[in-house]
């Protein structure tokens, strides 16, 4: 190669090297590890499952074939006699001229497509599944996807920097011939390429620094039938109520500042995808949703249906949140009818709060719609993690991966957002129970709780608030608490008796198998100044030690004046040229 090596240096994670040059000039990030590991368990769990649901469409065809086979034996048989002389007499032209045109264009592609002819005679023949990896800069992400997932087909990493398009090229060289027959990269708009692509990836990856709104539009549009749509945003800032207004100008929905800001950040991008998939036919269902270190990720497939389209509205809900005591009542968008086997779609009922909240009598904020469907299909969930686990050497973030999963299995599916345990008793200002006491008081009420991905401390329930606030209650008469004014929300719900007497004794389903089994759910981060990195090309100062660290600030600081000084001594002595 006709690089010099000597400004850049390698780094190596999973089976992919790339060369990064040490002026930062092309965006890596080595956090987003456990995003890359995860996107692969995914991507390898997509392979499969397309070829199982490829193989069933093939056995079904199968069954209703002899049926119409006995009639069409005859025909069938008249036209081979017919068309024999003519197939024959083609051959000199036809068979050996083909192969000839696609070798001069498409090489790779020569070993492929005679076999599949052969096979399937052109039908019923799975072709690998192709990947777009929209926005690639060093290619790291779409050099992994090529060289560990196998089955993958051809990955295109497309980027609109020229140095980024520059950079992933040479990792593909770097990477050895197997990288060179499956990544091509290319210099163009991701948004222009996926447009005047439409429908030609299985798989469509988006892994933008920052919002990933732009794009959206164009990547559901890229999508085949059938295929994924995989999307980070890192704007967690926007999307957990900093700037609500931004959110709404991005995403179409208004983001609430409680407790379960970052799942709400989740379902309000979900909620965004299918608006724009909707414009098209389209709608989605979600694989996998998880929020982790400073982004949230999400896996969606992508099908056409103008029937099931109209399903949308049902999955669709805004959010009431008490400005007092922090209570949360979700109001779906529509509802359906059911007569005999015709079913009508009418908006939903409301409101289902009053205009004062019924629990401390202050007033409701809204914010939403938000995705109130699953986020979690729980058989990828399973699949994945088994997956996971059989294969734990070659994922580099195999604990915080595993962690995750385990955490999203245990999950309650149906339930959107959580509550805060520490957050309830933050308002009554009592001593907070234990999540266990808590937990088995909710069970031996008749209800469902589980804990959450998000927050350590945060509970899934389907139990209501008045209920959620019973139990409290009964806490509450057993751990009194000091007297507090009678206007603050805490004193309003204490004043009122419980009308559900809580048990608190111990239930069995109270910790999850993974508390049973002592498995790590939430794991500390791996090193010191571990979260979103510097875009690339932004000069490094003194200002980023934060985000980049002292010693590593230091270190590259002190590169760039040793630079200069030789740049200087170098033109000095070009200036003054000693006469020989």
């Amino acid at each position: 190669m006709s690089t010099d090596l000597s400004d850049f240096i390698v780094i190596k994670e999973g089976e992919a090297e790339i060369l990064m040059h040490t002026k930062n000039q092309v965006f890596y990030n080595k956090t987003q590890v456990n995003n890359r590991d995860i996107s692969i368990a995914v991507l390898r769990a997509f392979v499969a499952k397309r070829k199982e649901e490829h193989e069933a469409r093939l056995s079904k065809k199968k069954k209703t074939a002899p049926q119409n086979s006995e009639k069409d034996v005859s025909e069938s048989v008249i036209e081979e006699a017919s068309n024999e002389p003519a197939i024959n007499n083609g051959n000199s032209n036809g068979d050996c001229v083909m192969p000839e045109e696609i070798s001069q264009d498409e090489p790779c592609s020569i070993p492929e497509e005679p076999s599949k002819t052969t096979e399937g005679k052109g039908r019923g023949e799975l072709k690998p599944p192709r990947v777009l990896e929209a926005l690639s800069a060093s290619g790291l992400r779409a050099l992994r996807y090529a060289r560990e997932v196998e089955g993958i087909g051809q990955v295109v990493a497309l980027d609109n920097d020229k140095v980024s398009a520059e950079a992933c090229r040479r990792n593909i060289k770097f990477n050895g011939s197997v990288a060179c027959s499956k990544v091509e990269s290319h210099l163009v708009d991701a948004r222009v390429h996926m447009l005047t692509h439409p429908k030609e990836f299985d798989v469509v990856d988006l892994d933008p620094y920052g919002s990933p709104s732009v794009f959206l539009d164009s990547a559901i549009q890229a999508v085949a039938d059938g295929g994924m749509l995989m999307c980070t945003a890192t704007d967690m800032a926007v999307l957990c109520g900093g700037n609500g207004e931004v959110c709404y100008s991005k995403y179409g929905s208004y983001p609430l500042r409680g407790k379960y800001c970052h799942e709400m950040a989740l379902r309000i991008l979900l909620a965004c995808i299918e608006s724009h998939a909707n414009r098209y036919k389209r709608y989605i269902v979600p694989v996998l949703s998880f929020q982790m270190d400073f982004y949230v990720r999400v896996f969606v497939r992508v099908y056409s249906s103008a029937s099931a389209m109209k399903n949308t509205p049902l999955k669709l809900s805004y959010v009431y949140q008490c400005i007092g005591c922090d209570s949360f009542h979700l109001q779906p968008i529509g509802r359906t009818v059911t007569k005999n086997t015709s079913v009508r779609y009418l908006p939903g009922f409301g409101p289902v709060v009053p205009q004062d909240c019924s629990d401390c009598g202050k007033k409701f904020n809204m914010g939403g719609p938000i995705w109130s469907a699953p986020i979690h299909d729980q058989e990828w969930v399973t699949s994945i993690l088994s997956d996971v686990k059989s294969m734990k050497d070659r994922y580099p973030a195999y604990d915080r991966i595993s962690a995750v999963l385990t955490t999203i299995s245990e999950e309650l599916p149906d339930v959107p957002l959580f509550l805060s345990l520490h957050n309830l008793c933050a308002t009554l200002k009592c001593t907070s129970p234990s999540a266990v006491i808590f937990r088995s008081a909710v069970i031996n009420a008749g209800y469902r709780i589980s804990g959450t991905h998000v927050n350590p401390l945060g509970l899934k329930s389907d139990a209501p608030m008045d209920v959620i606030w019973d139990i409290m209650r009964c806490w509450v008469k057993n751990h009194p608490v000091k007297a507090q004014p009678p206007d603050q929300s805490g004193s309003v719900i204490l004043a009122k008796e419980p009308v559900l007497q809580a048990n608190f004794a111990r239930a069995v389903a109270s910790l999850s198998k993974a508390q049973t089994k002592k498995v790590a759910r939430f794991l500390p981060n791996p090193e010191r100044h571990w979260g979103p990195k510097l875009r690339a090309g932004r000069q490094i100062t003194s200002k980023h030690i934060s985000l980049l660290g002292p010693e590593a600030v230091n270190g590259i600081l002190n590169q760039e004046e040793d630079g200069e000084e030789h740049n200087a001594k170098r033109q000095k002595t070009e200036d003054n040229p000693t006469s020989s």
